[in-house]
């Protein structure tokens, strides 16, 4: 994915990039805060996925104990369930100038692990440190953009080192994808700091195009992530009017929902996102591959998805 193509996709995404300057948010102990909850499922048909030739991409076998037994990596943005519960999407308020505070916890991680970047979406306080960690025998690159319609602009590009403990030569392909062993490397430390209103970031390896990962910053604490169910909880809401938002990467049109919050009261708010239509990105899986990127047998016989088969 190059900026070109990271600055069309979120031509779409402008009313949510582009919120104006933030209102420090105050933090206080709330009184007879209420809760939203809700269900987000997806209707239509489920966008295809994209697919890559691991034959073109450094690391084929061990990258390719994920692959579709073909020679193929494909990589899935729509994580929804058989009932359209729509998974790791991002659900959070806006308007909100003060409430309870933010969590205490570790900094956000994400996991590079099988060539994949692991969490798919991930939720940051803008100006917040991210750790970016190589779980894998092979060298990732991470090429991390803030995105919106004003264009992207690159936050940081550095390599993401393996743990010295795994082998660096491996004697044969096979000895390759039958290695398993997840060790962290090293952990990088990045400061995810937005310009311009921004509210948008990805990450991505510089060797591996299926690695993808998309981050929102918020604002305030008042922010989940689908489940398995497609379910969201809000608690400790205070009393108010407030604007609901429900992100997705690859969902060009903002989804917004404006909600009353009770002292103490419970909403519960189902929300359908319609299935964007057409041509997603340019390396859409195709029903019939090109014939100049077909794997040869021979090549297919040494990538093999041992750790999963995927669908196309």
């Amino acid at each position: 994915m190059n900026v070109t193509v990271i600055t069309r996709l979120i031509a779409g995404l402008a009313i949510l990039a582009t919120s104006g300057q933030a209102i420090a948010y105050q933090e206080f102990s709330v009184m007879g805060g209420g809760t939203i909850t809700g269900t987000v499922r997806l209707e239509g048909q489920v966008p295809k996925p994209k697919g890559y030739n691991l034959m073109t991409l450094p690391d084929p076998f061990y990258c390719g104990r994920i692959s579709d037994g073909q020679g193929w990596r494909i990589l899935q943005p729509f994580h929804v369930g058989p009932n359209g519960e729509f998974r790791d999407v991002v659900v959070y308020l806006e308007d909100v100038k003060k409430g309870k505070p933010f969590e205490e916890g570790g900094v956000p991680q994400i996991e590079a692990r099988d060539c994949l970047f692991l969490p798919f979406t991930t939720v940051v306080r803008d100006d917040q440190t991210v750790t970016v960690v190589n779980m894998d025998p092979v060298m990732h690159d991470i090429q991390a953009y803030e995105t919106s319609h004003l264009g992207a602009r690159v936050l940081f590009n550095i390599p993401l080192p393996m743990n010295p403990e795994h082998p660096r030569n491996f004697k044969d392909r096979s000895e390759a994808a039958l290695y398993h062993k997840h060790m962290a490397g090293p952990p990088t430390k990045q400061l995810v700091n937005l310009t311009k209103g921004r509210r948008i970031f990805v990450t991505q390896c510089g060797f591996h195009a299926y690695m993808e990962s998309w981050g929102v910053a918020v604002s305030n604490p008042y922010f989940a992530k689908t489940d398995e169910e497609g379910r969201f909880s809000l608690q400790d809401v205070p009393p108010g009017t407030y604007k609901l938002v429900v992100w997705h990467p690859y969902v060009r049109t903002p989804i917004e929902r404006t909600v009353h919050v009770e002292r103490e009261g419970i909403v519960d708010l189902p929300i359908a996102v319609q299935a964007p239509t057409g041509r997603l990105y340019a390396n859409e899986v195709l029903e019939h591959d090109y014939i100049r990127y077909n794997v040869t047998d021979e090549e297919k016989k040494e990538i093999e998805p041992m750790v999963e088969k995927q669908n196309r």
